[in-house]
């Protein structure tokens, strides 16, 4: 049996499959195999027909077909499949292999991975792949990460059949060490989740406030989609709101009850391990968990009354709820970076944000256009704190402020729930504020269970004070969470 083929695919649903043919036309040599061997025979007898992908009915023949360093990738069930596909390759692996896992895994268990098989001379990468089945097929965002010796073994792979920027950069680079590509990848979700909710508030703001037709919200999104606001996300939700069967509109027909598989909740729970206000995303995954209690929400609608909207001219709201959208997308990307500038501090990771920025410029969810600004920015700064400190956005969001703030009033008041455009608007003006009011909060712990408080005039002293005379002087051990 020749062992020259260049990698092998587990895995052959449809994000595997279309991985498999992708590698193929950039004419690396593929095993492909799955667990089900069916699977595998319609593969190779379907639309592997007339290539040079093999397939393979054991893991045995996948390694066996394999040139040294073994490169293998798994696109299966994240998980417990991983680990079980992962403990029945490493006996058959040599020091130096590579396997690598494409699935939307929770970075920290890679993080156990990548420890797991440096204990077997085995190198681990674990890989954020976006842009869906499509994206797979003709060039998806890649962003890997685990052990930096497995870079330069899979490097010409990875870039040959990523997407391309306008320049012809490709959409993937390594990211780090341990688990930084699937963290990347989940912060990557975490403001998939934000932009998709910020859309759904302006789509829902269109239909009841402005009394918008699908065909006229479909002309409002495709004339965003030329200009500030193009995305990737903002294009296809044009398609979808004019978009047609048996003439009648798709989108009219759906449940509004949304589904999540996880990676936006991941996020959420990290960035309160960390301490980050991470407020725009998290209420994007609360509104997906709201949207959810359907049965709950048709009851209520018949006993909570709110406001009866009305109508207002969507020739004077367009144009602001374009600001507001811009500029509320905007924070949303702001938090998903403070995350990641956090994480590389707590798990000791070296991050290129500009380069984080690039990977997601083409092939991926949220391709959008000023990710070449959040690029520029981290260039020109490496060590930019927060986006909205940088000119170019902070321009941007002062241009778009007065508009996003009308556009959350007049929401508000006419009953429309827009948690994620609010949220956006909250942390910005918690953020520009030199003093906030937790220094009441501080004396009422401190009142409650003397847990102290530092003072205004400087220094590292904590303090307490007796509120009612009955407390005495002892105080509770200071921690921050």
């Amino acid at each position: 049996m020749s062992a020259n083929y260049d990698i092998a695919v587990i895995g052959l649903a449809v994000m595997g499959q279309n991985l498999i043919l992708n590698m193929n036309d950039h004419g690396h040599k593929v095993v492909a195999y799955n667990r089900t061997e069916a699977r595998t025979t319609e593969f190779i007898a379907g639309p592997a027909k007339g290539t040079n992908i093999k397939g393979a009915s054991s893991l045995e023949e996948v390694v066996s077909s394999l040139s040294t360093p073994r490169k293998i990738m798994l696109m299966v069930k994240a998980g417990k499949p991983v680990d079980l596909t992962i403990d029945a390759l490493i006996p058959m692996l040599s020091p130096g292999d590579v396997i690598i896992d494409g699935g939307n895994s929770n970075f920290t268990d890679s993080q156990r991975r990548a420890a797991h098989l440096e204990e077997h001379k085995l190198l681990f990468v674990g890989s954020g792949v976006s842009g869906g089945e499509e994206g797979a097929r003709n060039g998806p965002s890649l962003m890997p990460g685990g052990h930096p010796e497995a870079w330069p073994l899979i490097k010409d792979i990875f870039q040959s059949i990523a997407a391309k920027t306008d320049s012809g950069v490709p959409c993937c680079d390594w990211v780090g060490q341990g688990g930084a590509g699937h963290f990347v990848k989940m912060v990557h979700n975490g403001i998939e989740y934000g932009d998709m909710q910020l859309i759904c508030e302006a789509y829902q703001f269109m239909k009841d406030l402005l009394g918008m037709s699908n065909d006229d919200m479909h002309a409002v999104f495709s004339k965003w989609n030329q200009g500030d606001l193009q995305s990737y996300l903002i294009e296809i939700t044009a398609d979808i709101l004019a978009f047609q069967e048996n003439g009648e509109y798709v989108v009219d027909t759906i449940l509004d009850k949304a589904g999540q598989k996880g990676t936006g909740k991941w996020t959420g729970i990290n960035a309160l391990d960390l301490g980050i206000p991470l407020s725009l995303i998290g209420e994007a995954v609360f509104a997906r968990c709201l949207s959810a209690l359907k049965e709950e929400r048709v009851k209520a609608s018949t006993i909570l009354k709110g406001p009866v909207p009305e109508q207002l001219p969507a020739e004077q709201w367009v144009d602001a709820l374009g600001d507001a959208l811009y500029a509320a997308k905007i924070v949303s990307y702001a938090q998903g970076y403070m995350l990641m500038q956090e994480a590389a501090k707590e798990y000791g990771w070296s991050l290129n944000y500009g380069g984080i920025a690039q990977m997601w410029r083409g092939g991926c969810i949220i391709q959008s256009a000023f990710l070449d600004n959040i690029k520029e920015a981290f260039d020109k700064d490496p060590k930019l704190t927060n986006l909205l400190l940088d000119d170019f956005f902070k321009d941007r969001v002062t241009d778009a402020q007065a508009n996003w703030r009308r556009v959350l009033a007049v929401g508000i008041t006419q009953g429309i729930s827009m948690p994620a455009m609010s949220a956006g608007l909250s942390f910005f003006d918690g953020y520009r504020s030199k003093v906030m009011p937790h220094n009441l909060l501080q004396a009422q712990r401190d009142y409650f269970g003397a847990h102290t408080y530092l003072r205004v005039d400087g220094g590292e002293e904590r303090h307490h004070t007796n509120w009612t005379g009955e407390g005495g002087d002892v105080s509770s051990s200071s921690y921050d969470v």
